[in-house]
């Protein structure tokens, strides 16, 4: 799937490209820019872009503002009817990848890869050739491209608190060679410094560990309702009980206080990336 893992359920990008298009089309029928269509629909020049590009699934909310903004006679509306899937996204993770557009707060632990929120297109791809069977090139690329387009949360406005515990051991394993990894530390730094993002690394060594049942994301909604999402092996489940969650929850907050401090994990991956 694009959150993580490496393999994943690999579709056309034709209908998101065609999509574009028609935006493309109403935009400059109506004498704006990317720029200039932005404050119109609420969303970001680069998202716009990224839209138009056919790189991103357009939220609902963007296609009713656009249909507005452009006097598009009902034509985004009936096109964004068509676009039930997500190209490079696997099947499983779609549903949480829609929540996620409206998620206030994202908490991830991740004991497989490192999240796709934080990969290097070089790690992603790596990642993606790991797992058989084989894919073809145009599935690496969609894959890839869906998993970095994702990663415009991070920079979202309204933004998102992110939340990342991730096992020292995944950068340890140096997946992709030396300078794969080198590009994927000075990233996981980069993101580090966002005021936005907390990235926690679970140490080699920790006698207790509350995570060991797996990996696990949690979201919180507009409407301050939490959900949880789990992973396995071509299979995904949305969590929504209330006590399941707050299990989840709870499993969360323990492994922040036995995960390294940020600070410290900071200070970790500089002497992992000295080491390289």
């Amino acid at each position: 799937m694009a959150g993580s893992a490496g393999s994943g359920e690999p579709e056309s990008t034709e209908s998101l490209r065609a999509f574009g298009a028609v935006v493309k089309v109403f935009r400059e029928r109506a004498g704006l820019t990317q720029e200039g269509l932005a404050p119109l629909v609420r969303f970001s020049p680069q998202t716009v872009a990224s839209i138009e590009q056919g790189r991103r699934l357009p939220p609902p909310e963007f296609i009713e503002r656009a249909e507005e903004a452009l006097d598009a006679f009902g034509v985004l509306r009936a096109a964004g009817r068509n676009l039930a899937r997500r190209p490079g996204l696997a099947a499983w993770f779609r549903q949480w990848a829609e929540l996620e557009e409206r998620a206030t707060s994202l908490c991830t632990y991740e004991c497989r890869v490192v999240p796709g929120l934080l990969q290097t297109k070089a790690y992603a791809r790596a990642v993606t050739l790991s797992v058989p069977p084989p894919p073809e090139e145009e599935q690496v690329e969609e894959r890839v491209s869906a998993r970095l387009a994702r990663q415009e949360l991070l920079h979202r406005s309204p933004p998102i608190a992110f939340s990342f515990i991730v096992e020292q051991a995944l950068i340890e394993r140096r997946t992709g060679g030396i300078e794969v990894t080198q590009d994927l530390i000075d990233n996981l730094l980069r993101c580090s410094a966002l005021w936005n993002v907390e990235l926690q690394l679970m140490p080699l060594q920790q006698p207790h560990h509350a995570g060991l049942d797996g990996p696990m994301q949690l979201l919180e909604t507009p409407e301050n309702q939490w959900l949880g999402y789990s992973e396995g092996q071509k299979t995904g489940q949305l969590i929504s009980g209330r006590k399941e969650v707050s299990v989840l929850l709870q499993r969360y907050a323990r492994m922040r206080s036995q995960a390294l401090t940020p600070e410290d994990s900071t200070s970790l991956l500089k002497r992992m990336r000295g080491a390289l």
